[in-house]
């Protein structure tokens, strides 16, 4: 097992968070991959700090948009760059843990698998766990993500021998789970059981705004997957009912 792996980041306005992310890249023990940062004209000092990281490690690769497109654009921008067989994403301001490419690649080779997710964990603003802790499927079809996306975006890895390389759809947001409802078209999901990452909430992230999310559920329904009125509705309220299941 010694495949080139490709780590898609966005970035905007990170620097609070993204030298914590760059120490859980450089830190992994499987050490055969590149991240590759696209830089969505962040005004803060982001370009700075991974251009420190980028002068003692050349696997770290850096591009800056020429204007600010979002986060589908900026992954999408890094994608297009990768020379890796598998596609990883990591966004800004979360976290691997050591051991997550080895395991999660062996786990991939050992079973045939071409698209994978882990669990994960859940931390503050200050890097602390919570105790919210989310579980992956271990197995999962279209339809059943159709109900609710499932997957951490900072745990996949998909291979590109098996898909080639595939984008995310050019809407502001969202575009991760409408990439995972594509690839989950041409093969099952598979969830490694195991906490290998760390996402960062209570930012100002564009994940924190729930609510504002549900239209572009509806888009990616209507839209990108072509259902019907009725069909999407059931979904659209499948998702609300089963968010508000993990509040209550």
């Amino acid at each position: 097992m010694n495949a080139l792996v490709s780590i898609i980041t966005p970035v905007f306005n990170s620097q609070k968070y993204i030298s914590d992310t760059l120490e859980s890249v450089v830190s992994q023990t499987y050490s055969n991959w590149e991240h590759i940062l696209v830089d969505d004209c962040s005004s803060d000092a982001s370009e700075s700090i991974i251009k420190s990281y980028l002068a003692k490690d050349p696997r770290i690769k850096y591009h800056r948009l020429e204007r600010n497109s979002g986060a589908g654009i900026a992954r999408n921008k890094a994608i297009s760059l990768a020379k890796g067989r598998y596609i990883a994403f990591l966004d800004s301001d979360d976290l691997w843990h050591p051991e997550k490419l080895e395991k999660q690649l062996s786990f991939m080779e050992k079973n045939g698998y071409h698209f994978t997710f882990t669990d994960y964990d859940v931390i503050d603003e200050k890097g602390q766990k919570l105790s919210k802790k989310v579980k992956a499927k271990s197995f999962l079809t279209y339809k059943k993500a159709l109900y609710k996306n499932p997957i951490g975006c900072l745990t996949v890895i998909y291979d590109t021998h098996f898909f080639e390389k595939q984008y995310m759809p050019s809407i502001r947001k969202r575009q991760d789970y409408a990439l995972w409802l594509k690839l989950l078209k041409k093969t099952n999901g598979y969830g490694l059981n195991e906490y290998l990452a760390s996402y960062r909430t209570g930012n100002d992230s564009i994940s924190a705004n729930k609510i504002d999310l549900l239209k572009y559920e509806w888009q990616i329904y209507r839209e990108v997957e072509g259902l019907s009125w009725l069909k999407s509705s059931f979904y659209l309220l499948s998702a609300i009912v089963l968010k508000l299941k993990t509040y209550f």
